[in-house]
C-alpha cells in the first residue's frame, strides 16, 4: 500500500479487503489487520477525490470567481 498508487489501485486493493472479510474466514487478528488497512486505503481515496475536487475548482475558476458547474465523467 503505497501512496504512489492509483486511485484505481487502492479501490481495487480495497475492494479485495472487503471480498475477504466477507467471506469471513480469517481469525480475529487477521481480520482487524485487514480492517485497518481497509481504512487507511479509504482515508488515501477520499484524500486524493478532495485534491482533485480542488483541482477542478482551481481549472474551473474563471476571473477571480469559481464557476460552479457538474463534473461529468
Amino acid at each position: 500500500m503505497s501512496e504512489k498508487n492509483t486511485f484505481e489501485d487502492n479501490m481495487a486493493n480495497l475492494e479485495n479487503i472487503v471480498s475477504e472479510l466477507e467471506k469471513g474466514d480469517l481469525n480475529l487478528d487477521e481480520s482487524m489487520k485487514k480492517f485497518e488497512e481497509g481504512m487507511k486505503l479509504s482515508k488515501q481515496c477520499s484524500k486524493m477525490l478532495d485534491e482533485a475536487d480542488k483541482k477542478i475548482t482551481i481549472l474551473l475558476e474563471q476571473n477571480g470567481t469559481v464557476v460552479e458547474e457538474d463534473f461529468n465523467t
